[in-house]
This record gives structure tokens, C-alpha cells and sequence, in this order.
């Protein structure tokens, strides 16, 4: 499985595996599905929500390594 990186929009990581879902809702962005959350980045979306986004890509990394 490709690793994802903090650059990737919010678009392109779910379509790299959208179990990622969780992960994401569970650290406050519940708004997957809006068209302007898809084209911001993981590194944006966190800024914009409060969040790490170092850490956020690491847990990602983590859950898509044990697929």
C-alpha cells in the first residue's frame, strides 16, 4: 500500500483507501464529504481544524501499513 503524505488532498487519500474515514472523524473533520474539504490538503485541513498534521499522517501511515 502507497504511503500518503500531508501534502495529499483530502480527495486523493480517500481514494487511496477509504478506511481511513475513521481516523479523520475521529480527530474532528466531519466534513468529508463537502466539495472543498477534497481539495484541501491533509496539511490544511488540520491547520483549519486545530490538528497536528504530522500526526494525523502518521496515523494513517500506520493503518494503511497493516492493510
Amino acid at each position: 500500500m502507497a504511503a500518503i503524505s500531508k501534502d495529499m488532498t483530502i480527495g486523493e487519500i480517500l481514494r487511496v483507501n477509504e478506511g481511513v474515514i475513521p481516523i479523520l472523524l475521529n480527530a474532528g473533520m466531519h466534513c468529508l464529504g463537502c466539495p472543498a474539504s477534497q481539495g484541501e490538503s491533509l496539511e490544511e485541513a488540520a491547520m483549519v481544524h486545530g490538528l497536528n498534521a504530522d500526526v494525523l499522517e502518521v496515523q494513517i501511515n500506520e493503518f494503511l501499513a497493516d492493510k
